[in-house]
């Protein structure tokens, strides 16, 4: 079996981590910093333009690759994801409106870093085992995602913001250190097919669909969730959102496991049913042990999802156009969540919560039709490749 593991892997997994913490840390905590310096409405501000400039860095990162190579734009984009948080120690750090444009700038450093080194990670792992090592790098990017989050917050309320806008900074680029010890085969050549092309491949658009589909609903769950609950159980809505990322890493190294032994396609089918299952359980908001156990089953499908979507997607095209893959993939996760957490919004006034997430899971239906079409097509080609069997007539 080809090794997995590799020296180039671990260090690479450096600046995953680093990454994580660089973007989650202070993901609750800048929101904070902006109200206190002016309205609710300033810190919504602040995260949307993280959101806005994340997605628009998706879109042109692939380009850059091509003109730059995996390794300088992943270190330019550690660098503009960390550095730019220190400005907020200085006294332009008491306006909204540097608040705001900091993070429009970490959210630039961020989609660099996720485009070029998804392209590079899928360059760094063995075909065959691509898969399991994509779960790999997702399970440990994954702990410092859970990890990071909640202690940016407190350490916020309890030690002051510039603890977390000085560790902001500082661990990224630390990070960028290793980069230049990565390979020099960083992602390929220049790509023969743009951004545009790549949105044009059915072949790669099918699989991002089905997945920006749970990442919609995963969005409403992280938003509305625990307004869903109410107070009328406490514990619900904290045990729910725990359970979501944490079967969800555990959905995704199954996946990782089992894609490339059984092929990505039959688990995309399974992947839909547990996340649209799940989401539906979640709109017995009543029923705190239902949520949790819909939580589960959603975290479960969507870690599936998360896997075997994006290593379908690699199989799918050459090393030169993995950059596009990482775009298309990375911008169908964000636009997804975004486009969920906007429309239950305006939904749920009219309906309530419980209506507004059956909805949500109804919309998963699609995805689910997406997901049949994809495991059609891949026992189509198998019956294709399998060799006809020989017909004797004997008189």
């Amino acid at each position: 079996m080809t090794p997995l593991l590799t020296r180039a892997l671990v260090l690479r997994l450096v600046s995953v981590v680093a990454g994580a913490i660089g973007f989650y840390l202070p993901l609750a905590a800048l929101p904070m910093l902006a109200a206190d310096h002016g309205t609710a409405a300033a810190a919504g501000l602040a995260n949307g333009a993280l959101l806005v400039f994340t997605v628009a860095g998706e879109l042109v990162t692939p380009r850059l690759l091509a003109r730059l190579g995996c390794r300088w734009v992943l270190a330019v984009g550690l660098v503009l994801l960390g550095l730019p948080a220190l400005v907020l120690l200085t006294p332009a750090g008491s306006y909204v409106v540097a608040i705001v444009a900091v993070n429009a700038v970490r959210g630039i450093g961020f989609a660099l870093s996720v485009v070029a080194g998804g392209a590079l990670t899928a360059a760094l792992l063995p075909a065959d085992r691509r898969g399991e090592g994509l779960a790999l790098v997702g399970l440990v990017g994954g702990v410092p995602t859970l990890l990071a989050l909640p202690f940016g917050t407190w350490a916020a309320a309890h030690w002051g913001y510039g603890v977390v806008l000085v560790l902001t900074a500082v661990v990224p680029l630390v990070a960028v250190a290793t980069v230049p010890a990565l390979p020099a085969r960083d992602g390929g050549s220049e790509p023969s097919h743009g951004l545009v092309a790549g949105l044009r491949n059915a072949a790669l658009v099918r699989p991002a669909a089905i997945f920006a589909s749970t990442a919609a609903a995963a969005g409403v769950v992280v938003t509305y969730l625990p307004l869903a609950v109410g107070d009328h159980a406490a514990w619900v809505a904290p045990a729910a959102l725990l359970a979501q990322p944490a079967t969800s890493t555990a959905g995704r190294w199954c996946s990782g496991r089992l894609g490339d032994r059984r092929g990505q396609t039959r688990l995309l089918v399974p992947g839909v049913l547990m996340s649209l299952v799940g989401m539906a359980a979640m709109a017995l908001t009543a029923s705190g042990p239902v949520v949790v156990g819909g939580a589960l089953l959603f975290g479960a499908g969507f870690g599936v999802l998360q896997n075997a979507t994006l290593a379908l997607m690699y199989a799918r095209v050459p090393a030169a156009e993995y950059g596009t893959v990482s775009a298309i993939w990375n911008g169908a996760y964000d636009l997804g969540m975004g486009a969920g957490a906007l429309a239950v919004g305006v939904l749920v006034t009219a309906t309530g919560f419980s209506a507004a997430f059956l909805v949500v899971a109804a919309a998963m239906l699609p995805a689910l039709g997406m997901a049949r079409g994809e495991s059609g097509r891949r026992s189509a080609a198998r019956a294709q490749r399998s060799p006809q069997p020989a017909y004797v007539v004997s008189s």
